[in-house]
């Protein structure tokens, strides 16, 4: 829902004091004042979200969570703003589109690379270890990097591979690259470790050529990683443990992570699955609705067919909480690989499919599968 809710906006000026801006919208005092988005309760529990930009027509498109929405210009000033409902607790990225270009929030430190930045409302969980990174800034990247070439895959792979607190367990990361230059994972597992909140692991950023074929519940891929990837990580001069291995995916990572678990129990035995996509069968891409098949998609299918033989698993189940039609997929999942034997740990994130959500449960579940 991305309405204006009525009567919030009447009276416009007061509508922004109520969001702590002083001034008349477009002049040096307001724009002096001007900062992240803010929120201000309705009367249902929920919040309403101010969001600004200055100068030309825009809309703001968020990741997964609504539709875009247009912003209204005030008066004939440069002041561009629109007042956006938001359920309880949600933490979302957005970013500005203004023609035919994307831009962060000029006015929120909170970015998640160059042209995204992240809001939260106030009742929104905090989300410790993750420093506030601006669009703007380049994040650190590990020194150590190997250059895969993969016979089983093909093509040639950057992967690069940084030691926590003396290196440890590996943690493969999909989607690697998200966690190198959107979000700065590197830095939240240091803190995560010296904090004593995990013990030191080795992080391995795996990159994607084409998620959709490799995530896509494919042998070929974990038969790479076991013969080629890891024996690579083993022979790097990272200290690193790669016989205990934790893999964390998201969407089709984490589909693909739990995939992993069932059909390479002597590799996979350890997973941090956030919004997994359980609805996949080989044909749900072909769909007008891919989530409409049947529920739980051929995971589910494949836990039925298992019985009791998961107890060697522990497996972390993590969803935001307004992924609707996630929901039932996920949900039958958990439920299933709890019976086949699996220890599981089960969670919902503040969030929509959004990886500004899935890194609030990243580092708490992969602490959780090393326990």
């Amino acid at each position: 829902m991305t309405d204006a809710v009525p009567g919030l906006a009447a009276d416009r000026e007061s509508a922004f004091v109520a969001y702590g801006l002083p001034g008349e919208p477009g002049t040096d005092e307001f724009w002096a004042a001007a900062g992240s988005p803010a929120s201000a309760p309705d009367d249902n529990g929920s919040w309403v979200t101010l969001f600004l930009w200055r100068g030309s027509p825009a809309s703001i498109e968020f990741e997964s969570w609504s539709e875009p929405v247009p912003l209204r210009q005030w008066g004939d000033t440069d002041c561009w703003y629109a007042e956006v409902p938001m359920p309880a607790r949600l933490r979302v990225t957005y970013r500005f589109l203004s023609g035919d270009v994307a831009y962060a929030d000029p006015f929120n430190p909170v970015g998640a690379g160059g042209d995204r930045s992240i809001t939260a409302t106030p009742d929104a969980p905090a989300q410790p270890h993750w420093p506030v990174i601006g669009a703007d800034v380049v994040l650190p990247l590990p020194l150590t990097r190997l250059r895969w070439s993969s016979e089983r895959l093909g093509g040639r792979r950057t992967v690069r591979i940084h030691p926590v607190g003396g290196g440890g367990p590996v943690v493969l990361l999909l989607d690697g690259d998200d966690w190198l230059y959107l979000h700065p994972a590197m830095t939240a597992f240091d803190s995560a470790v010296a904090s004593g909140e995990m013990p030191p692991v080795t992080l391995v950023f795996l990159p994607s050529k084409d998620r959709a074929a490799e995530f896509a519940c494919r042998r070929k891929l974990w038969e790479a990683v076991r013969d080629e990837l890891l024996p690579l990580v083993a022979e790097s001069d990272v200290p690193s443990d790669p016989d205990r291995l934790v893999v964390a995916g998201q969407s089709l990572g984490g589909l693909s992570a739990v995939y992993a678990a069932l059909e390479f129990p002597d590799l996979v035995s350890r997973v941090a699955c956030q919004s997994g996509s359980f609805w996949w069968t080989p044909d749900a891409m072909g769909l007008a609705d891919p989530f409409g098949g049947p529920v739980g998609g051929a995971i589910a299918a494949r836990l039925r067919d298992r019985g009791a033989e998961l107890s060697g698993l522990r497996v972390a189940f993590d969803v935001g909480e307004h992924e609707t039609q996630m929901l039932p997929h996920c949900e039958l999942v958990e439920v299933l690989a709890a019976e086949a034997g699996a220890a599981v740990r089960v969670s919902r994130a503040a969030s929509g499919h959004d990886r500004a959500g899935w890194r609030g449960a990243l580092l708490r579940d992969v602490a959780w599968a090393l326990a």
